[in-house]
């Protein structure tokens, strides 16, 4: 394992992210862009979802849908071990598709944690595919364990998700357009014509964090994506509108519990 007891393995399917872990760290609420999908190997832990708190224990499959608001703390004092793939939307859409007659987007995983050998078995095996640094495992073996694997964890969204308040929504839409922009609460609760209060229990109430909280979220994301690119770390804390890089390098870890340099080392 890595600093931080964590690894970003090298995957042979694009647009997938594969992550193995064993760590005490404590994440702090945060997203993702990408659909996740794991297995606890040792430990337990508990977070909180959209669905509330649940706890995961070893064999348990945990998977998060993008944009979802979670974190993570160990359950004991030894901590917990994972492993993850994370899945950009585009990667998956045409797999969605075919098993819910719709898009990416009208689909999601209405379980974070779940107790079902079945699942974890076919992940375990995806994982194994996926990653496996001679290629001894096949496109065709792979795809067919992500198939399935799927066709187990992901729901067809009856209902679109209820959309936000028109104030919250161009707030979010204004934090979305430039992360990096110095945006002040003032300025983000004019653009809807509401109060600051009312923007900050609106924004929560609509996507689980406060304004800020989401800023980080969106600076974060563009970072990463800037860094496996091939970007250093000191332009991306600049572009991401990070005061410096130590500044970006503490939100970094405390949000995916690796550091940058950790992060970019992995990605050459």
């Amino acid at each position: 394992m890595t600093q931080g007891k964590f690894k970003i393995v090298s995957a042979r399917m694009r647009g997938v992210d594969a992550v193995l872990a064993d760590t005490s760290h404590t994440f702090g609420r945060h997203t993702h862009d990408q659909f996740g999908i794991g297995v606890i190997l040792r430990g337990a832990q508990k977070s909180m979802s959209a669905r509330g708190i649940v706890e995961a224990e070893a064999g348990d499959v945990i998977t998060v849908n993008p944009g979802e608001v979670h974190d993570g703390s160990p359950l004991g004092e030894n901590g917990r071990a994972w492993q993850m793939l994370y899945f950009d939307p585009a990667a998956v859409a045409g797999a969605i598709s075919d098993l819910t007659e719709g898009s990416a987007g009208s689909a999601e995983f209405s379980c974070p944690a779940l107790r079902d050998p079945a699942s974890a078995a076919c992940f375990l095996s995806l994982f194994r595919a996926v990653t496996d640094p001679h290629g001894g495992h096949s496109e065709i073996e792979g795809r067919e364990n992500l198939l399935r694997l799927l066709s187990r964890l992901i729901e067809r969204r009856d209902q679109k998700p209820p959309s936000a308040p028109t104030a919250i929504g161009q707030a979010r839409e204004r934090i979305d357009d430039d992360p990096s922009a110095p945006l002040s609460l003032g300025e983000l609760a004019a653009i809807g014509g509401v109060s600051e209060f009312q923007l900050v229990r609106g924004f929560s109430k609509a996507t689980g964090l406060t304004p800020h909280a989401y800023l980080v979220q969106r600076r974060l994301q563009r970072a990463r994506q800037m860094i496996a690119g091939g970007t250093t770390l000191a332009d991306a804390a600049h572009a991401c509108g990070f005061a410096d890089q130590s500044h970006m390098t503490r939100l970094f870890i405390r949000a995916y519990g690796m550091s940058p340099g950790v992060y970019a080392a992995a990605m050459k």
